[in-house]
């Protein structure tokens, strides 16, 4: 059994991830609130980039966590395609549970369905993300663990959504986002505690990218897209603010043809006064 190191880069990993885990998941929740605001086009808009970022954002936090994960005994590389793939899983499923909790009719019901869909989203992109790991040996799982990291993941996620969609508030929002960006670390690292590794000593060299080499720069164009998008989503006008605006220019329309049709009117009344 080869002896593993989870934090093997210190406390940077995990606080790293974490903090990935809570901008992907605060921005997605945003985004989903957002979408309640509106209606056609520009709600399934917004339910995708809410996709987008709760997808990149746990995909962001497994792998960063996954630099500080090391081997005693053997070198560690990942399967690229397996490990793109691991990203366009966490995506797609978590945009299942993601427009499922926009476009349900029952709000319960939408956000225990979301809230499963968004669970699941987090363990598939996990599970998928560690069979993409090449190293000189075998991996294997405690199933109680995995079914337990699996049970964090959806409960979390439901906890979330409950305090984003049915209880509103900006405290709560932030709330909210905390608890999914725990939710997703919990879940990582109970599901790598789940991890055992049988070791089988070899000199031949592994296929696949090193983190240094594929994770670390595909994390930071990720994560540049969560903080930028982030802002982009705090800038943007609420459904709330964009009505009041518009209800503003319809006022400031009507003011203006009045004014114009007094200043009409005006002329032909002092005429007729005159005559």
């Amino acid at each position: 059994m080869g002896h593993m190191d989870h934090f093997s880069a210190g406390w940077v990993t995990p606080v790293l991830s974490y903090l990935m885990a809570c901008v992907g998941s605060a921005l997605g929740l945003r985004c989903t609130v957002r979408a309640l605001e509106t209606d056609g086009t520009s709600k399934r808009n917004w339910l995708l980039l809410a996709s987008f970022a709760i997808g990149s954002g746990i995909w962001t936090m497994h792998f960063v966590a996954m630099m500080g994960f090391g081997v005693e005994g053997t070198p560690i590389r990942y399967d690229v395609p397996l490990t793109v793939l691991s990203l366009v899983i966490a995506i797609a499923v978590v945009s299942a549970g993601v427009f499922t909790a926009g476009y349900g009719r029952s709000r319960v019901m939408s956000v225990a369905l979301g809230g499963l869909g968004t669970g699941l989203g987090v363990a598939a992109m996990h599970y998928t993300g560690m069979a993409a790991l090449n190293l000189h040996g075998s991996v294997d799982y405690d199933p109680l663990l995995v079914a337990a990291s699996v049970v964090i993941a959806v409960v979390a996620a439901t906890a979330a959504l409950t305090l984003t969609l049915i209880v509103r508030g900006p405290v709560l929002a932030a709330v909210a986002a905390l608890v999914m960006g725990l939710a997703v670390s919990s879940m990582h690292y109970t599901a790598m505690y789940a991890v055992g590794v049988n070791l089988a000593p070899s000199s031949s060299e592994l296929p696949g990218a090193t983190a240094t080499e594929f994770l670390f720069p595909l994390a930071v164009v990720l994560g540049s897209f969560l903080f930028l998008t982030s802002a982009y989503v705090a800038l943007s006008p609420t459904g709330k603010r964009a009505e009041s605006v518009a209800a503003e220019l319809l006022r400031e329309v009507e003011l203006s043809t009045a004014t114009a049709t007094a200043t009409a009117t005006a002329p032909t009344s002092a005429t007729t006064a005159t005559a």
